[in-house]
């Protein structure tokens, strides 16, 4: 029930103040998904590494996370670093150890994912443009 009650207020704050004020910095990372139901492009503020042709990061609410339901739905998806979108296909990794996997990323988001999240997965983008970007 905790749980439950801590996840509402997280979602809450990251929906209506965090994501809100994050999205409009410009080297703010972003991972945008196409809404399931909108078909509309849904940007989401998070934290997460490259390697190589590779973008991973860490979702604190799992399957729960509207993103995620997103990605599920289609799996397309783009991914601002530095200020450069990159197009990318999204795979979720629920074999992955996502607490060994936080260890490797930016340690600012990765201690909020480990404070709030409550169902946590892995996720990696892999980058389709040769370019990367």
């Amino acid at each position: 029930m905790a749980d439950d009650v801590r996840d509402r207020i997280t979602k809450l704050f990251q929906k209506n103040v965090a994501n809100r004020l994050m999205k409009v910095l410009p080297f703010q990372t972003l991972l945008e998904t196409t809404g399931r139901t909108s078909g509309r492009p849904r940007r989401t503020p998070l934290g997460g590494s490259r390697v190589g042709d590779q973008f991973w990061f860490v979702s604190e609410f799992g399957d729960r996370s509207q993103y995620i339901k997103n990605i599920k739905a289609d799996p397309h998806v783009r991914v601002r670093l530095n200020g450069r979108w990159h197009n990318g296909i999204a795979h979720l990794m629920p074999d992955d150890d996502p607490h060994e996997r936080l260890k490797s990323l930016p340690q600012f988001n990765s201690f909020g994912v480990r404070t709030f999240g409550t169902n946590l997965l892995t996720v990696r983008v892999d980058f389709t443009d040769s370019s990367g970007g």
